[in-house]
Formats: structure tokens, C-alpha cells, sequence
């Protein structure tokens, strides 16, 4: 897009009259550095939006979100601009760019955390980990904790501590008239309930407080790779072992081409493997006889399982899911029966990159002790949650490997509920949104949605259509 056509839509003056508002700063099409705040981590989503609006604080947010009203402007949210269905950009509207926006004020004693929208939870992690504390972040520590955490977020303390969204105590929203309110559970509660689940669709989330739990320094954790001809052993056989696994330990099993890693035999890089991945969130030294038996599913390739920084469990997979790929992910929650895993491995054998995966990852504990009425996420029963990663450095042939990953979704997923997981969502059409909310749930989202956006300025996101 040329600066014309965005001072055709808004004008000259009207440009210079917002940014006369702000603290933080304006990007415009033709500015040097355009292309670069343009660019979100999903290279699948390549858009062009007339102004990217760099927030410094809450006022700017609230001038952002007026001037788009006024300008009648399609609006994105970005905080860590990880969304997998590209929601942090757009075409022709403005970006409120929350990424400078990097506070945290961490009280120790009350074990409490507030933090600002723009965080990674890279960022966050640095933070409290200074104190001892965490709270569910996740799997990737560049992604940003405001979408995440809206989506449910699903992490490493998933087990010992809950979802991300389950330990929020209070979040600061700028409403689509321009409001500041606090949410929490005794003013606009409702909302809160909203927030925990129900995503970006309420308002520009500012600031998240946080209830923080006493984690590290040291976790026991890592990956344990197994040969592909032992997958269905391995994966049944961890099955098994989840059902007598303490709430300390979360694993995920993830169906993938072995990296080169340095510890992976060079024979095996390249070729299709299991890896068992796990957390024990409590002494390194008592969560040896927990993850003992995710040691013996087959023949272990390599045992990368031991003592590590909670930040380094947290960074671990970091350089594999670096920014500039094309991404697509699909996710269901599912029952690992025997006819499901078989349709998981068969899945496996047809990956079309070698970036491509499929990932089961370990629900229960803590995550399922919350009543399904508390939050709105509302998949508390399920035991296990698929994602179906298609990734791909280039964009040819992309087209293709979604065509993979949604028939993956539906063949594993055709015994389960339907429901997906929304921030494993890599395209969010109004069936598949309504299906992955209980029918009154999502009839009490739409409640809060024409409470707060009745006109559904933002509806880049998991959309919760207003009634009206």
C-alpha cells in the first residue's frame, strides 16, 4: 500500500491529529521501517495495513481504538503477534500495537504479578523467576502472553497450576467506546468470566494480573526420542503411563522429523520420530521416579531428560518455531482410543515438510479440577489435546500441507467432540467457533460481547458475533 492510498482513507491531517495524541508513535506505509512493524511471526499472513499505531501506554490504546470508531477502520490487536490465524494484521485497517508495552510489577509477598500486554513470556518469565515464581506459560517463550492467555493458554505447569487464564485475578480492558474498566471477580465479572476463554472479543487487554506459584529455579525435564517403528508401542504405552502420572508432571507426545540436534544420532536426522516431551514442576530429585516410566515406552535414539533452569524448559523448542515460516495449526480435543492413535501414526507417515507435526499433549490435573462454569473455556473432561502443525519456510506449495493438516484434524478427530482448542485455530469460521464452545457458553459470551462490543469492532479474532 502506497501513502497515498492510506491518506486517501484517512486523510492527511487526521494522521497527524492522532499521532498529536500519543505518547508512543505512528508507522505509516512509506516510512523505513514499515515493512519491518508490518511483519507478525506467521509468514502465512502477509497484509498491509494503512497505520500501525506503536501503544506506550493504556492513553494510547484508548486514542487508538477511538480514532478507529471514528474512521470506521478494521482493527487488529498485536501483542506478541504469534496468532496462528493472523489476527495481529491486516489490510487496509490500523494495528494497535501493544509490543512496546513491556511492564511487569511483581509483589513476592502476595505472590502476584502484574504485567502489560506487549510481555513474551520470555519477557514475564525473566521477571518473576527472580522471586522463584511462574505462572502457566507458553511452549514457545516468544510467544506473547495476552492472546495466549485469552485463548485458555495451555503450557508446562498445565497440570500443577492450571491454564494460563486460570490463574488470572484481574485484567485492565480498554472497551470499544473507549472505557477503562478492571475485570475481576467482583467488578465487571462477567467480562472476566469472558476473558478466561473466550479471546480477543471484548476489548484491548492491557494489563493481566497474574497468581504466581512458587517454580524452580530447577525443573526436571526434556525430550526423550524414540525410533518410528516403536511409535505405536511408545505412544500407547504413554497412554497408559498418563493415567497414574502425577499432577507435577505434564508431557506432551510430538510426532515430528528429527532435527539436527547435536545429541540425536546424524543417522536418524531427517527421519520420522517420536519424541516424548515432559515438565516435573516440583524437586528435580522426587520427579525422577515420575518420568522413570516415560524412559522405558521403547528403545530410546537419545534421553535428553534431566535437571534444567525452568527458563530453559521454557525456551527449549525456541529454535524450532522462529519467526518467518508459513504456519497453519488445526486442533481437536480427543480420547486417545486405540482407532485415534492409529490415525495419529498414519497421519505421521504423510507428513509434507519435515517441519510438519502432530502433537498430543496431556490434559487432567489441575487444568480438569476447575468447574466448567468458572471460565469460559469449558473442555475441562477432555484427557488429551491434538494439534496439527503444517509449517513450511516457503509458500510454495503451503496450500497443500493445509489440505494435510484438515484432513488430519477430521480423520483423528471424526470420534470426538468437535471442539477446537482456539488458539490451535489456524482459520476461525463461525461453525467452527460456535462448535468449540458448549451451546450455553457461547450463548453467554454473545451476552457479554453485546454488553462491551455491540458493534463488533474487534472482530479479528475467534469471533463471538453480537446478537445485533
Amino acid at each position: 500500500m502506497s501513502i497515498d492510498t492510506a491518506k486517501g482513507i484517512l486523510g492527511d491531517a487526521t494522521i497527524a491529529e492522532l499521532e498529536a495524541g500519543l505518547r508512543g508513535t505512528v508507522v505509516r506505509p512509506d516510512d523505513a521501517e514499515y515493512d519491518e512493524a508490518r511483519a507478525i511471526w506467521n509468514a502465512a499472513h502477509d497484509k498491509h495495513p494503512a497505520l500501525i499505531v506503536r501503544c506506550a501506554g493504556t492513553a494510547d490504546v484508548i486514542r487508538a481504538v477511538e480514532f478507529a470508531r471514528s474512521q470506521d477502520l478494521l482493527v487488529a490487536v498485536r501483542g506478541g503477534s504469534h496468532s496462528i490465524a493472523g489476527f495481529s494484521t491486516c489490510d487496509d485497517g490500523i494495528v494497535i500495537d501493544l509490543s512496546p508495552m513491556k511492564g511487569a510489577f511483581v509483589d513476592p509477598g502476595r505472590r502476584r504479578v502484574v504485567a502489560q500486554a506487549g510481555l513474551t513470556w520470555g519477557d514475564l518469565d525473566h521477571e518473576t523467576q527472580a522471586f522463584g515464581l511462574a505462572v502457566t506459560g507458553g511452549l514457545v517463550s516468544s510467544t506473547g502472553i495476552a492472546g495466549f492467555t485469552l485463548g485458555g493458554g495451555v503450557g508446562w505447569l498445565l497440570r500443577r497450576h492450571g491454564l494460563a487464564s486460570d490463574n488470572l485475578t484481574a485484567a485492565e480492558v480498554v472497551t470499544a467506546d473507549g472505557r477503562v474498566v478492571r475485570a475481576d471477580a467482583h467488578e465487571h465479572s462477567e467480562l472476566f468470566w469472558a476473558l478466561r476463554g473466550g479471546g480477543g472479543n471484548f476489548g484491548v487487554v492491557t494489563s493481566f494480573e497474574y497468581q504466581l506459584h512458587p517454580v524452580g529455579p530447577q525443573v526436571l525435564a526434556g525430550l526423550i526420542f524414540y525410533p518410528l517403528a516403536e511409535a505405536r508401542q511408545v505412544i500407547t504405552g504413554w497412554r497408559e503411563a498418563t493415567k497414574r502420572m502425577p499432577d507435577e508432571l505434564t508431557t506432551v507426545v510430538s510426532l515430528v522429523t528429527a532435527p539436527p540436534l547435536p545429541f540425536l544420532p546424524p543417522e536418524v536426522h531427517g527421519t520420522r520420530v517420536v519424541a516424548v516431551i515432559g515438565m516435573y514442576a516440583g524437586d528435580p530429585a522426587a520427579g525422577e521416579a515420575s518420568v522413570a516410566p516415560l524412559r522405558t515406552l521403547g528403545t530410546p535414539i537419545a534421553d535428553a531428560m534431566g535437571p534444567m533452569p525452568y527458563t530453559g524448559m521454557q525456551s527449549l523448542l525456541d529454535p524450532l518455531w522462529t519467526a518467518g515460516a508459513h504456519n497453519y495449526f488445526t486442533s481437536a480435543f480427543i480420547e486417545p482410543t486405540d482407532d485415534t492413535l492409529d490415525a495419529v501414526l498414519r497421519h505421521h507417515l504423510a507428513t509434507p515438510t519435515p517441519f510438519s507435526e502432530l502433537h498430543l499433549h496431556q490434559l487432567g490435573g489441575a487444568f480438569a479440577r476447575v468447574p466448567a462454569g468458572d471460565t469460559a473455556f469449558s473442555q475441562r473432561d477432555a484427557s488429551v489435546l491434538l494439534n496439527v502443525v503444517a509449517r513450511s519456510p516457503e509458500a510454495d506449495g503451503f496450500d497443500g500441507h493445509v489440505a494435510w493438516a484438515r484432513d488430519a484434524r477430521e480423520d483423528i478427530a471424526r470420534h470426538g467432540r468437535g471442539a477446537m482448542y482456539v488458539n490451535f485455530t489456524g482459520e476461525a469460521t463461525e461453525d467452527k467457533v460456535h462448535a468449540s464452545y458448549p451451546e450455553g457458553v457461547h450463548e453467554r459470551l454473545v451476552r457479554v460481547k453485546d454488553t462491551y462490543d455491540p458493534t463488533n469492532l474487534f472482530r479479528l479474532n475467534q469471533n463471538i458475533r453480537p446478537s445485533a
